[in-house]
């Protein structure tokens, strides 16, 4: 059951072709001749059997043809033919090489692979490769160099012009995979396959489209917890491309949620053709950046100003050596060097000079990363520096990267720094792209560690309160809520907002205004006007009852002559926030097709969509992600002392972007919503207006179905107690387990680590790791067992520490009804009846999810398991792969 799924279409043992009459070229197109041809000359080891649907014979005829993999590179009208008899003769996989089928067609031999329980990639794609296997199964040309690289792509063209390009400039691969449209396989498969293919080593993904947000993002975590994953993607969406009702839905466009939802993956995502692999390049190194302060080396002033002006527009940090280290490094450099920012090592430096720059920058915790520059002088041996940087290369402990510019000159020194695997490049503005990039992957593998559970820790809010609410406004058959019925909403969830009242004459709003108290704020209340300053529908410190009853008429009149067609529900009076010193924010919220809903924080007020200045986040969020979210705003700078006004209370919006992010979990009837402005001053934060957009929606609320992540499922968090008195916590796995579930297994007898990893390995690697730990809740679970216990420390007294005694798990199967299961428990807690628990819980947790079926392979000498599995009613039969195994299965 180790084997991947995919193994029989990406690393066949044997293959049948469909190609037209074996041997006749007439019979076949001029792509099913490339096909053919390459399968051929690619020295694929297996056997490969040629095919013809006109053959005649019966099933049992063709018993011989029998093969792991179908490639079919047929005329349109022949495909379902050969797709059928590929399905009869017991293919587990087929690949249809070829353009121009249609989505009716796509969707007949989708069914015939269905039914037949094939994988199918195709139509409409070029084919794969797997040069390692020597497997050129493709019309992409001449078989690809073996490397580490897996590349990607939703475009033939672009596919075959990378592995143009790689062959000339020596880029080899693991795999390249062309994907067409309307296939099964599609890019969350393929990736899927990649995050566990040992030859791997990191993914580079040119993407047109998703169909599936959630698989997609469920596969991309997962890949890129294991390896490196760059992304390229095209058909980039503006803002304001669609009707809106919402600020946030007028200026948050799709690209920037593609941006929102890599970053909180893990992958990195690149602007250009030439930057895909350059990136893969660096991330492929030893050593990943823990910042972003990179130390600019060079022997020129001019390129080194132009990477320090590259650094600035990436938002980087040029990095400075502190004052004892030029001190100490000043003696061994020329006397014409300065170490004042960049570190200009003058037109004299020779290869010393260049080690001892390096050098001194890798042992400074102030420096992430490295980038020398060297631009060639007359009498410069370039070479020799090369050199010295590649004898220095395996000390530094980070990133190093490099920029010799010229051509000639520098040849040389460019072979030497590519046999040592340091990253080269022509222009310092490439070079310095290389290492945000790198950067970028640093930080957002720490977004992809991040799983918060729908709720935080904060006062439960009133969801059942809040569904009412929306409820009854659709029940009106209304989209738009009120202001006041905003307001409620967000006080549902503990939001604070500013005391509204909506009156509907001048005299009620008098009377209001009198209750609320002077000075007081006037606004339009209309569903169909979204920009309430527009009309002139927003009045400020309005001073009393003869100003309030001026300006109702006065605004009444204005906004039905702007907008005559406009429902008026009347104008809205509410306290001013009492905060003369706040910055205004804006947070709004968007569903995006496909990703759903989204979250947006930037500056507010009436000119929001002018400055431009806002974040994107995928819910949900913890106070790390609404930390980072800020950050990434220029309106973040506003939060401490500004101006003489004192620092914001940041703790106050950011538990807001958290009750947002609770309302946006728990109501999938949430559209669009804009909170703008948000006042925040040193004494907290206010919702001065908000706008909320609501429809019906198939999504039931609780399941989580409408958001791209699901949250961590903090709702299956149990305490159990045990046979000696103590008790333990049953709760769902977390990516921060890794260092317990390490010395779970560490601590685990070498019988007991064999009956669990069929194997005698003493620790997990950091990849199994990665895929133990950080998971996607949809598709697998893992329940671990939380043991507290107290452990003397140097001060005479106890330390309160955890640790895993006990770890159950199940993985569903592709064809998603049945799951796969394993169980361990740490060996002096046996006995004890917490393995019985676990696999109890383990399948609550499967039956819930709606499997039917739950298996998993025991080895035959594991006594204790098979009585486990008796006891909770499993079937047990012996392997058909394997004597020594036992599979058991358990209906749900």
């Amino acid at each position: 059951m180790d084997k991947h799924y995919l193994s029989s279409l990406f690393s066949p043992h044997s293959i049948v072709v469909f190609a037209g009459e074996p041997g006749v070229a007439e019979s076949q197109s001029t792509t099913a001749q490339q096909v053919v041809k390459d399968l051929q000359e690619g020295g694929f080891a297996g056997p490969i059997t040629f095919l013809d649907i006109g053959m005649r014979g019966t099933l049992s005829d063709l018993a011989h043809s029998r093969a792991d993999l179908a490639v079919i590179a047929l005329p349109s009208d022949q495909l379902l033919a050969a797709l059928e008899v590929a399905g009869r003769i017991q293919c587990k996989a087929a690949m249809i090489v070829g353009s121009g089928i249609d989505a009716a067609l796509s969707g007949e031999l989708q069914a015939i692979a269905r039914q037949h329980g094939m994988y199918l990639l195709g139509p409409n794609c070029m084919g794969f490769q797997r040069p390692k296997l020597k497997l050129n199964a493709s019309s992409l040309g001449r078989l690809a160099q073996p490397g580490a690289i897996a590349l990607v792509s939703q475009s033939g063209a672009l596919c075959a012009s990378t592995l143009d390009w790689a062959i000339k400039n020596g880029v080899g691969f693991s795999a390249v995979v062309s994907l067409g449209r309307n296939a099964v396989v599609d890019i969350a498969h393929v990736l899927d396959f990649l995050a566990e293919d040992r030859d791997t080593h990191s993914i580079v993904v040119y993407l047109e489209g998703i169909r599936d947000a959630r698989r997609f993002m469920s596969a991309l975590r997962a890949a890129a917890s294991a390896k490196p994953v760059i992304v390229l993607k095209s058909g980039r969406k503006p803002a304001g491309s669609k009707a809106a009702l919402t600020h946030s839905g007028a200026i948050v466009g799709s690209d920037e949620v593609f941006d929102a939802a890599l970053r909180r993956a893990g992958a990195v995502r690149v602007r250009a053709f030439v930057q895909l692999f350059s990136a893969a390049k660096c991330l492929s190194s030893r050593y990943l950046p823990v910042g972003k302060r990179l130390a600019i080396i060079s022997n020129g002033g001019g390129p080194g100003v132009l990477a320090a002006d590259w650094v600035n527009d990436r938002n980087l940090a040029l990095a400075t050596l502190p004052a004892n280290a030029v001190a100490a490094l000043a003696p061994q450099l020329s006397p014409l060097a300065t170490l004042h920012d960049l570190i200009d090592l003058a037109e004299d430096a020779d290869a010393a000079h260049f080690r001892a720059a390096v050098g001194a920058c890798s042992k400074l915790g102030e420096v992430d990363g490295i980038l020398v520059i060297l631009s060639p002088k007359p009498g410069l041996d370039s070479s020799a520096i090369a050199q010295a940087l590649a004898d220095l290369q395996p000390s530094v402990g980070k990133p190093l990267i490099t920029c010799w510019m010229g051509e000639d000159e520098v040849s040389a020194g460019r072979h030497i720094l590519n046999a040592a695997a340091i990253p080269t490049f022509r222009t310092p503005e490439a070079a310095v792209d290389a290492f945000n990039n790198i950067a970028s992957f640093h930080q957002n593998q720490q977004m992809l560690h991040q799983v918060p559970p729908p709720l935080s820790q904060l006062a439960k809010p009133d969801i059942e309160g809040a569904r009412l609410l929306i409820e009854n406004v659709l029940a009106e058959r209304r989209k738009v809520l009120t202001e006041m019925e905003s307001k409620a909403l967000l006080s549902s969830f503990h939001i604070p907002v500013t005391k509204t009242i909506l009156a509907r004459s001048a005299n009620e709003a008098i009377l209001v205004a009198n209750q609320l108290g002077y000075p007081v704020a006037l606004k339009i209340d209309s569903p169909d006007i979204s920009h309430k300053s527009d009309v002139h529908g927003v009045v400020l410190n309005v001073p009393n009852a003869t100003a309030v009853r001026d300006t109702w008429q006065d605004m009444m009149a204005t906004v039905s002559r702007l907008r005559p067609d406009a429902q008026v529900n009347g104008v809205s009076v509410q306290n001013m926030s009492g905060k003369p010193e706040g910055r205004e924010f804006y947070i709004g919220v968007i569903t995006d097709e496909p990703f759903g809903p989204v979250i947006a924080f930037g500056a507010g007020g009436t000119m929001i969509e002018l400055i431009s200045d806002r974040a994107i986040e995928l819910p949900p969020l913890n106070q790390f992600l609404a930390h980072r979210l800020i950050d990434r705003v220029r309106a973040s700078e506003m939060l401490g002392p500004w101006r003489g006004a004192a620092a914001v209370n940041r703790d106050a919006l950011e538990q807001i972007l958290l009750r947002v992010s609770e309302m946006v979990c728990a109501l999938p009837q949430l559209r669009e919503m804009d909170i703008n402005p948000v006042i925040a001053d040193a004494n907290g934060a206010l919702v001065v207006d908000a706008r909320i957009v609501v429809e019906r929606t198939q999504a039931s609320p609780g399941n989580y179905q409408h958001l791209a992540i699901l949250p961590y499922p903090s709702d299956r968090e149990t305490e159990w107690p045990m046979r000696n008195g103590s008790r333990y916590i049953i709760r769902p796995v977390h990516p921060h387990d890794a260092e317990m579930l390490q010395s779970l297994v560490r601590g685990l007898s070498p019988e007991s680590r064999y009956f669990r990893y069929f194997s005698s390995m003493h620790e997990l690697s950091d990849r199994m790791l990665a895929r133990f730990t950080l998971i996607d809740y949809d598709r697998e679970m893992a329940l671990v067992a939380i043991y507290p216990e107290r452990k003397p420390n140097a001060e005479g007294g106890f330390d309160e520490t955890e640790r895993i005694i006990g770890v159950s798990r199940y993985v569903t199967n592709p064809d998603k009804s049945t799951c796969e299961f394993a169980l361990v428990v740490a060996d002096e807690f046996s006995g004890q009846g917490i393995g019985s628990r676990m696999m109890l819980a383990i399948l609550d947790v499967a039956r819930s999810k709606g499997l039917a079926t739950m298996e998993g392979l025991v080895l035959t000498k594991n006594v204790n398991m098979l009585k486990l599995m008796r006891a909770l009613d499993f079937q047990i039969k012996p392997s058909e792969d394997d004597p020594d195994v036992k599979l058991c299965t358990k209906a749900l």
